[in-house]
């Protein structure tokens, strides 16, 4: 809805909860489109928890702590809200409804 106003979605498949994720990134890619209409980028399957963790979950959940302050991904879908200089705006959950997130996005953009 808002990719001509500068809004990215990026995608992370992951395989650690409950192998939901176990094939390789072009079948993920190619189920996200079908089943939920994804077109926003979706990269390689990676670690968000652990020693294993790619450096980039590393640094979100180090930054933007989940409930009671931890820092593991509890379940797929948790989002990231980051704004134009890289800052995170905000955790949220996965049973958070993207609509939820909609208001914070659009003050990101209009700045």
């Amino acid at each position: 809805t808002y990719q001509q106003e500068g809004l990215e979605i990026l995608g992370f498949p992951c395989n650690q909860f409950m192998n939901q994720e176990p094939g390789d990134e072009t079948s993920i890619q190619e189920f996200c489109k079908k089943n939920y209409g994804v077109t926003f980028p979706m990269f390689a399957k990676i670690d968000v928890n652990g020693a294993k963790a790619h450096p980039l979950f590393t640094y979100l959940t180090e930054q933007a702590k989940g409930m009671l302050g931890t820092k593991a991904i509890k379940w797929n879908f948790t989002k990231f809200v980051v704004d134009k200089k890289g800052n995170i705006v905000g955790r949220y959950s996965p049973n958070t409804n993207p609509k939820e997130i909609e208001d914070t996005v659009l003050k990101l953009l209009a700045e």
